[in-house]
């Protein structure tokens, strides 16, 4: 993959459709967060693992939807930036909810956090 250039310009159209998947991708992990935080069952220690890989993953896909967002986000440069960190904080989460889901098939959530 060649470098762009400092100036280099991407379509308008095309950040948009990155912009729109990018948020539809951050949604379903804040709901997926959302739900296992309303969840009624008791937390344990284990359970701050998969927490804090979903937290920081969810906080840089957060980032680099507000990097797209911004004006300079056209410039190739700065879109190719945000493209890497997405799958970075995509594949943080990913790994989230793969401890979490290894978590309950071995029974380890069963354990209290207090006492």
């Amino acid at each position: 993959m060649s470098e762009a250039e400092p100036n280099e310009k991407i379509d308008a159209t095309f950040r948009n459709g990155s912009l729109t998947a990018t948020g539809i991708i951050l949604g379903f992990s804040l709901n997926f967060i959302s739900l296992w935080v309303s969840n009624p069952n008791d937390w344990s220690r284990i359970d701050l693992l998969p927490m804090s890989f979903l937290t920081v993953g969810i906080a840089i896909q957060v980032k680099v939807f507000a990097d797209l967002l911004a004006r300079d986000s056209l410039l190739a440069v700065k879109y190719d930036r945000s493209r890497r960190l997405f799958l970075i904080g995509l594949s943080i989460v990913a790994g989230g909810m793969g401890i979490a889901l290894m978590n309950d098939i071995l029974g380890l959530g069963s354990m209290r956090m207090l006492g």
